[in-house]
This record gives C-alpha cells, sequence and structure tokens, in this order.
C-alpha cells in the first residue's frame, strides 16, 4: 500500500505532499555538498537570486523519467535533473530552466528535454522572457538518440522564439557537444570564470584527434569566450555578481518584439550640458581617447552596460538611457587600433543592432573611425562579407537612428556605421568632423601624385596640396552643405540634441517589402 493510499484525511494527505516537495528542494545532501564543494550554487539557491522573492512559481517538479536499462529504472529522482517554471524580475514575468546538476549531472533525458520543450513553448505564448541557467554534462548518454532529439527540440525553439522574446543564457557548469549550440543561438550568454566551460569536443578529445594539451577553461572557459570567441557577452567572478548583472539586463528589455523597452522616470536634466566633452576627446584626429568617457558624460547618470566588453575592443556596443528612455550605442573606440572596424568588430556591431531592432531599441551610432582594418588577413579571413555582415544590419533596421560623428569618418567605415545614405533618421556632427573618402595625407598623395612628382620641393608641395584638399574637401560643414549630415552641433549639446531627436522619433513606424526573410552575408 502507498503512503498516499494508508493517509486518512485530506489534512494527511496534504502533510505528505509538503514532505515530498521539502525533500524534492532539499536534494541528496551529498550531491549538495559536492555541489558546493565546487564552488557552485545548488538550482534552488539560484533561482532565489534571480527572482523576485517568492515569486517562483515551478512547473512538473514531480516529473521522473520513464527509460529503462543500464540501472536508470532503479533511480527515478523527481524533477529528472531540471527545474522550469516562472517567476517576476522587477516585477515583470520572466520564465526559466535550470539545471540541477545534482541529478544525474545535469544531463538530458527525454522527461528532462519534455519539461523544458514546455516551458519554452509557454514562454513564446505569453511573450516573456526566457533565462536558461546551465549546468550539466550534456545529454543522457543511457537514453541514447532519445536525449539527441530532446536537444534538436530545443534548438528548434530557440530558433522560432529569436527576435520574439529575448532569451538569455546563463552559464554556471560545462556545457559541452551539441548543448552548447542553444546558448548561441540565444540573444545573451553570460559566464562565470572557473565554473563553467562551453566547448563542442573537450580536451581529451582534442588531445587525442590533435595532439595539443589544454585544460577546459583553456579550451572553452569564460575569459576565452568573452575576450577570444567572442561566444560570450559577459563574464564575472562569481555566480551572484553574474546573476545580479542578468536582473539587470532584464529589467531594460522589452518583454517580447511587440512593446517597448521600458522606460524609467529621468531626474537626470535632459539639458544638462556636456561642456566635459570640449576638453576630453582632442581635435588632432591622431591622439586616442576612452570613448567610455564620451558615453559616460552623456548618458542618464553616466550609467550602461556593456556588451561583449573584452572582446573586439575598437567597438563598443551598451545598453543605457537617454530622458529615461533605452537606446543602444555603437562607438567608435579610439583607444583600440584607433577604433577600426576588423572582421571582428563588425560582426560584434552587427549582431547589436540586430538585437536592437528586433526589440524596439533605438540606435545612437558615434564615429570616430578611419576605415576598415587593412591587411592581408584580414582579407582572407573575408573583412567583406563581415563588415556586410554591419552594413546588412543597419540598412535592415526600422527603429529610429541618429549618427554622430566625432571625428574621424573615412571612407567604407562612414558609410557602414549608419550613415544618412543607408537609412540613418538624422545624422549630426562635431565641429571636428573629418568626412571623406580618406585622410587628406593619403588622398594628396593619389589626387596629386604627379604635382608632387614634378616638384623640386616634393615635401613642401605635398604638404600646400594636403593643406587645400582640406581646405576644399575635409572642413566640418562640407557634409553639412550637401544634406548628408543635417548639423553641426556644439559638443556641449550633445545630450540635449540626442535625447530632442529620440524624443521626435519614439513614434517612428517604418515598414520592410514583402518577403519570407533576407539572406544576410555569412
Amino acid at each position: 500500500m502507498t503512503t498516499a493510499a494508508a493517509a486518512s484525511t485530506m489534512r494527511d494527505r496534504v502533510e505528505e505532499l509538503r514532505s515530498l516537495r521539502a525533500g524534492i528542494r532539499a536534494g541528496d545532501p551529498r550531491a549538495t555538498g559536492a555541489q558546493r564543494g565546487k564552488g557552485k550554487l545548488t538550482v534552488r539557491e539560484r533561482l532565489d537570486l534571480l527572482f523576485d522573492e517568492g515569486s517562483f512559481r515551478e512547473v512538473e517538479p514531480l516529473r521522473r523519467h520513464r527509460a529503462t536499462g543500464f540501472g536508470l529504472e532503479a533511480k527515478k529522482p523527481h524533477t529528472d535533473g531540471v527545474v522550469v517554471g516562472w517567476g517576476t524580475v522587477h516585477g515583470r514575468t520572466v520564465f526559466t530552466y535550470a539545471h540541477d546538476f545534482r541529478i544525474f549531472g545535469g544531463a538530458l533525458g527525454e522527461a528532462h528535454a519534455q519539461k523544458i520543450h514546455k516551458i519554452m513553448d509557454m514562454a513564446i505564448a505569453a511573450g516573456a522572457p526566457l533565462v536558461s541557467l546551465n549546468d550539466g554534462a550534456g545529454a543522457r548518454i543511457q537514453e541514447g538518440v532519445t536525449a539527441l532529439a530532446g536537444y534538436g527540440g530545443i534548438f528548434q525553439r530557440n530558433t522560432r522564439a529569436s527576435g520574439v522574446i529575448p532569451q538569455i543564457s546563463v552559464m554556471l557548469g560545462p556545457c559541452a557537444g551539441g548543448a552548447a549550440y542553444s546558448p548561441a543561438l540565444t540573444d545573451f550568454v553570460f559566464m562565470v570564470r572557473e565554473t563553467s566551460q562551453m566547448f563542442i569536443t573537450g580536451p581529451d578529445v582534442v588531445q587525442a584527434v590533435t595532439g595539443e594539451k589544454i585544460s577546459q577553461n583553456g579550451l572553452g572557459g569564460a575569459d576565452v569566450h568573452s575576450g577570444v570567441s567572442g561566444v560570450s557577452h559577459f563574464a564575472y567572478d562569481d555566480e551572484q555578481s553574474c546573476i545580479e548583472d542578468v536582473r539587470y539586463l532584464l529589467s531594460l528589455l522589452p518583454q517580447n518584439n511587440r512593446e517597448a523597452p521600458p522606460a524609467v522616470v529621468n531626474d537626470d536634466p535632459v539639458d544638462r550640458r556636456n561642456d566635459t566633452l570640449l576638453d576630453l576627446v582632442p581635435v588632432d584626429g591622431n591622439r586616442p581617447y576612452d570613448m567610455r568617457k564620451v558615453i559616460e558624460e552623456i548618458v542618464d547618470h553616466g550609467e550602461y552596460l556593456e556588451v561583449h566588453e573584452h572582446w573586439a575592443a575598437s567597438v563598443l556596443c551598451v545598453l543605457a538611457r537617454l530622458g529615461g528612455r533605452l537606446v543602444g550605442v555603437v562607438a567608435s573606440q579610439p583607444q583600440s587600433l584607433a577604433g577600426v572596424l576588423d572582421i571582428h568588430a563588425s560582426e560584434k556591431a552587427a549582431r547589436f543592432v540586430q538585437m536592437c531592432d528586433a526589440f524596439n531599441i533605438p540606435l545612437v551610432t558615434m564615429l570616430d573611425v578611419p576605415g576598415f582594418l587593412p591587411g592581408v588577413d584580414q582579407e582572407h579571413g573575408g573583412i567583406i562579407r563581415h563588415g556586410a555582415k554591419l552594413l546588412y544590419a543597419y540598412c535592415n533596421a526600422t527603429v529610429p537612428r541618429v549618427q554622430l560623428i566625432l571625428r574621424k569618418a573615412y571612407g567604407g567605415a562612414y558609410i557602414v556605421m549608419d550613415s544618412r545614405s543607408i537609412g540613418a533618421d538624422l545624422s549630426f556632427a562635431w565641429p571636428t568632423n573629418e568626412i571623406a573618402v580618406m585622410g587628406a595625407e593619403g588622398a594628396a598623395n593619389v589626387v596629386f601624385r604627379r604635382e608632387i612628382a614634378a616638384s623640386d620641393t616634393p615635401d613642401a608641395t605635398r604638404a600646400q596640396l594636403v593643406k587645400e584638399y582640406t581646405a576644399e574637401l575635409m572642413h566640418p560643414y562640407y557634409a553639412a552643405e550637401r544634406g548628408l549630415v543635417d548639423d553641426v552641433i556644439d559638443p556641449a549639446e550633445t545630450r540635449a540634441t540626442l535625447i530632442a531627436a529620440l524624443d521626435m522619433l519614439a513614434t517612428k513606424h517604418a515598414l520592410l517589402p514583402a518577403r519570407k526573410h533576407g539572406n544576410p552575408p555569412q
């Protein structure tokens, strides 16, 4: 006779249910000790950090697998190694699935996958963000192809939800093999140093096939993926700070693609002057400066969240607020490679532009770019198609788009970085702007090469012709005189100018031609 059958009253049954739920939440004490011994939180502790206190509602906590063979029939723990449900983050609904490494190492089997499929379908139907807390050993080998099919269902739903609801992957443990493709399909990937790794083939396989010996963190740790591969957008030293920033990111994003990002009451004066910028940015285009300080001066309270901070450093991608409204800022970074666009910078900015456009986040593009990075490696690596990704992303974007040119804007990089010619709604420039096919020195060497070569004093002739070329074609009002820049502004009025422009564009409505989908450069 079962315990439930022996219970004689409703109160007995309820007490039995409470005891069962408490046991499920506590888990195996030995497995919990092993988890903490690795410096990792338990799945329940992570959920408590993610959600507003008392708001989490679990779905299918009593689910068990039905597999047999290899000893599985004798071990059927509740939850089957994944906790799924919903709750609130800053008062707004968020769905989640979270691996429990204490059960089967968080490995995915049939029941485990079906729970994830269910919560993903619920998130899409409800139009609310989905956060996955990943800490699993991949497919459950004992269940064979059934486990692999479970991953296929996850990938299909990741793709269907792309651009519809925000998807955030938080890597808190291992993620190997095909399992790594789910985070790669989501909008943002967070990782924790030392405890989380992602790779398609592990160190043992790599060594067996190539002879290369490497550690798990060296192959696919947080610093590798946030600084070398670009797979991870954020890296942290501990789980608490990681999950805290997940909550912050969720507070910025809309619930779905049919909503505007949440606005906040702004107590930073809209007309606050930015006089600091007059001294922060050198007039000499060859002198570097930190574009982050420019952004801090302009945005509300100097607060922003930088995406991919440690990867492709010559371009910055940040989320911030202007006048209480969320904006995505794409900005050259003169401190790194003089702010050039290379393969990785183009990819980084393109993906960010696409994300902002998908979730109705206006774009502000800040230029101080000398061009695309020259070199054999860049050309052979496909700088043409990678640069075209950024061009395609901007041309395809229908959100409000404002361009700001601080200093240099040369060649194809000027066009690609949201120029008026590819659809920017408004373009502003500082009186230090230089918009041209190339720098004056290079242009003069091409245009006046015969005159320079024929001169008895070539250096003096070159200097004079560079001066003439600059005065004729590169003065700060040349583009404005031709309608390619809407106004040349005082840098101290940058914040007020941008906020006014975005306020006007808040009701912008643009339609793309009817089509199944585009075919962006790969």
